[in-house]
Formats: structure tokens, sequence, C-alpha cells
């Protein structure tokens, strides 16, 4: 039997949601072992000078616990 745990995390980009999402997993995985899966739990975007400025995205993140 395995034990799974979520954390929540927040990325962002200034180029898109896909490379925050990226962002935020390439994090993740340089402090957790053994992640599952992830999923995007909300998106936003930051403007500026009425252009976007940020890709903003909250992920649940899964791993598995030994």
């Amino acid at each position: 039997m395995s034990i799974a745990k979520v954390i929540e995390i927040s990325a962002s980009s200034s180029k898109s949601f896909e490379k925050a999402m990226k962002n935020g997993l390439n994090q993740a995985n340089d402090s957790l072992k053994n992640i599952t899966g992830a999923w995007v739990e909300s998106q936003k975007v930051t403007v500026k000078d009425g252009k976007i400025d940020q890709y903003r995205v909250i992920m649940k993140v899964s791993f598995v616990l030994k």
C-alpha cells in the first residue's frame, strides 16, 4: 500500500500558462521525490500597461511518501 500527499504550489511565467506549469513542476521536482501527478486548480494573469505581464497558476501536486 502507498500513501500519497498533495500539496499546493503557485508558479508563474512571463511567456505562457504552459511555461508557468513547467516552472512549477521543475521547482517542485527539485525538492520532492516520487511526484506522480499534478493538476491546475486555477489560472490568472497580471496586466501591466494594458498587456499581460505574468501568467500564474495554482497547482496541486501529488507525490508518494516512502
